[in-house]
């Protein structure tokens, strides 16, 4: 398995694809909402083309992000926490 996302043989450069499939993912918009916001900023492209692009390449993007991600370290940090129980501090 190859850890970088390849778009050739794709008609629209990888940042438009990349930032579609991420706008479609992170915020929880339905294509038709995701086709809306790039025609707004003049990219022509069906909610069809989308759903594709997302089966193609959210998962190669969340498996590259994850490896991004700081593994949790020995050091822990507890904040503390005051709460109030029938009028006593614990």
């Amino acid at each position: 398995m190859s850890t970088t996302v390849s778009y050739k043989r794709h008609r629209f450069p990888p940042e438009i694809i990349t930032h579609a499939v991420w706008l479609y993912v992170r915020f929880n918009l339905s294509l038709r909402e995701v086709e809306e916001i790039l025609l707004n900023r003049g990219v022509d492209v069906s909610y069809e083309t989308i759903r594709r692009w997302a089966a193609k390449f959210a998962p190669q993007i969340a498996r590259n992000l994850r490896r991004r991600q700081a593994r949790p370290g020995d050091i822990w940090h507890l904040d503390e926490v005051v709460v109030t129980i029938s009028g006593r501090k614990f």
